[in-house]
């Protein structure tokens, strides 16, 4: 059956985003989550803290080592999405639940605000349509003219811009450190370099094999993000969508042009497009990221041009849905395309949101990839999707704002999990 996480009460998070207290259960189930990114060990957390016994599969030599790890360190605030969506509460939520960990844990984070900036008479309506969903989610927001724009980002070109107080920057991976701190001192068994290479069916549990050992368990976690679909069917089940990668590349600002941007400057996103487009982003250390693209990659962990897998690609290429996908959008395609391999052109993307910014001013930066779940008909789905068996919970898509709301997505597969 395919769910989503069922929505979290808006006014119901506890002020330090402390896990559910244990819940007595006998005997103590055990668990298994295969995925070491924020949302695996979110849920890891809360599990153990209602009294299960877990073990998290990562198949990496290190924990966030994907998409969490490759992120803009954005908490986003819910403006972007439709009031009373899954993900408009679930960001909304976890804005408030993720900031509250980090600063209780030591975990670097700015509330340091965004602007959403119209540059055109064309986005006034869309930047108007934003500030209308962020007031029915309850975002903290303000639509304000150049003037006030430029008391926040001196540099930034707009018509109109939207304020957003709460949107902040995290540490992410730092969050995860600290879960597994209090992971380790409460007994989980965490395995780092285990892949799952099978998934068998015992009675009513389950049994994965690793490398180091075949893990048994109770009921089985799919957290794996860019393997998730394949992680899936190896568990049996035909999932409804396969994974699809999307490489989003960065640059960054030169120590010389980094005060020309203050914070967060986001554009006005095109509702006919897939992806946000590109925006500037001061990171907690100060350097100022601009992106990302989205380009196809050639392969589920390609980070550059040059990281190829064939398998990856094969499966890519025999899938419909991405040749679907790509004659919906085939000028977008070719645009990012350009866009990645001409760094001018990349900074008069830039030069749309802060003018005084040129090719000379932006030099290349990490790449990250985002596992993007594709229905056989080209549809990007655009919000979580979880298939449920006995006894397994697959998350097949977790997008943005899921590292802004982990610790609230951890309390609703928990929930799913231990009712399943």
């Amino acid at each position: 059956m395919n769910t989503s996480p069922t929505p979290p009460s808006a006014a119901g998070d506890p002020p330090e985003a402390q896990a559910a207290p244990p819940t007595p259960r006998s005997p103590r189930p055990r668990v298994v989550v295969i995925g070491g990114g924020i949302v695996g060990l979110a849920v890891a957390r809360e599990l153990q803290a209602r009294g299960s016994h877990v073990t998290v599969c990562e198949k990496e030599d290190h924990w966030a080592a994907h998409q969490t790890g490759h992120n803009s360190q954005v908490a986003h605030s819910g403006a972007y999405y439709a009031p009373g969506s899954h993900k408009a509460l679930l960001a909304v939520a976890g804005n408030r639940s993720i900031v509250a960990y980090a600063r209780s844990r030591g975990v670097a984070v700015d509330v340091c605000g965004k602007l959403i900036v119209a540059t055109t008479p064309a986005e006034l309506p869309g930047l108007q349509t934003l500030a209308a969903r962020a007031a029915a989610n309850g975002v903290p927001a303000r639509l304000i003219g150049p003037p006030q724009a430029r008391e926040f980002e001196p540099h930034v070109s707009c018509l109109q811009a939207l304020h957003i107080e709460s949107t902040a920057a995290v540490d992410f991976p730092g969050v995860c450190a600290r879960i597994v701190d209090e992971l380790t001192q409460g007994g989980a068994d965490l395995r780092l370099a285990a892949p799952a290479l099978d998934i068998r069916h015992r009675g009513s549990g389950v049994e994965v094999a690793t490398p180091h050992g075949t893990v048994r368990a109770d009921r089985l976690v799919n957290c794996a993000g860019l393997h998730a679909d394949r992680i899936a069917t190896m568990a049996g089940l035909r999932p409804p969508v396969q994974i699809v990668p999307f490489r989003g590349e960065y640059y960054q600002l030169r120590p010389a042009a980094q005060h020309l941007v203050r914070g967060l400057i986001y554009p006005v996103p095109d509702p006919t497009l897939p992806f946000l487009g590109v925006h500037l982003t001061r990171m907690l250390d100060g350097t100022v990221h601009a992106g990302p693209n989205a380009v196809l990659a050639l392969g589920r962990e390609g980070y550059r041009w040059r990281d190829v897998c064939i398998r990856d690609l094969a499966s890519a290429a025999r899938y419909p849905g991405l040749w679907r996908l790509a004659k919906r959008y085939p000028h977008t395609a070719v645009s990012e395309v350009a866009r990645s391999l001409s760094q001018r052109r990349f900074a008069r993307s830039l030069a749309r949101l802060v003018p005084a910014i040129g090719a000379g001013d932006v030099v290349r930066a990490g790449s990250g990839v985002r596992a993007q779940a594709l229905r056989p008909d080209g549809t990007l789905v655009d919000d979580f999707l979880l298939v449920r068996a006995r006894n397994q919970v697959h998350v097949l898509n977790a997008p943005s704002p899921a590292a802004t709301a982990a610790l609230d997505i951890g309390r609703r597969l928990a929930d799913q999990v231990l009712e399943n």
